[in-house]
């Protein structure tokens, strides 16, 4: 058995040897600390985009502009302002304006003929025909006209049926928009809507009766 004295070289050496062994132990404990710490932090860092990148989304889907309400909206007032609505089996005279030909001059008030009403007219069915005409009667009002209609049955000289309202045109963005707001029937004023700040009596004054009074 061999005693190494303290001090010796073999124990500064063994000293040495173990003090590097310490040192590179913890430089190891220290990098792998490091190391779950980096891990740690990327995938909070990561968890933290997600959620802020949900958060935003969820946000703009929220406070769009344009909601599904408004684009159903939109999409039938474009489909309603393409409409044209069209009536047949009633002949519509004016005495303000009248394009058709071959209709007698004389004092100038237009009269149908009777091509023109077509009494020879008939359906396959054979079934019967009425013919009915009207006229109209204009008078300028502010913006607008009054405008009565006469609705005469063929052969007769009085009207079976008078209606009178009030018509004006507005300039939209689209085009052109008739206003229409009834007035009276058969020289009767019509009731007075409750909420509404058009006096159908003063209105109703304006009107044109075939017997020039209220029936």
């Amino acid at each position: 058995m061999s005693y190494v004295a303290q001090g010796s070289p073999e124990n500064i050496a063994l000293a040495q040897q173990v003090n590097g062994r310490l040192r590179a132990e913890s430089r190891i404990v220290t990098a792998r600390a490091f190391l779950f710490r980096s891990i740690g932090l990327g995938a909070f860092a990561a968890l933290s985009g997600v959620g802020i990148g949900a958060a935003a989304y969820g946000w703009a889907t929220l406070n769009q502009f344009d909601t599904a309400a408004e684009k159903i909206a939109h999409a039938m007032q474009t489909a309603l302002s393409d409409v044209t609505l069209k009536t047949k089996g009633e002949v519509t005279l004016t005495d303000n304006v009248l394009k058709l030909e071959g209709l007698p001059k004389g004092n100038g008030v237009p009269t149908p003929t009777k091509a023109q009403l077509g009494s020879e007219a008939a359906p396959a069915s054979k079934a019967p025909v009425n013919t009915t005409f009207t006229v109209f009667k204009q008078v300028p009002y502010m913006d607008g006209q009054i405008v009565t209609g006469w609705n005469f049955r063929a052969n007769e000289e009085q009207p079976y049926q008078q209606y009178c309202y009030f018509s004006r045109r507005s300039g939209e963005a689209k085009g052109q928009v008739e206003i229409k707001i009834d007035l009276a029937m058969d020289g009767k004023t019509l009731p007075q809507p409750q909420k509404s700040d058009v006096n159908l009596g003063i209105l109703s004054t304006n009107c044109v009766w075939h017997d020039g009074k209220s029936l």
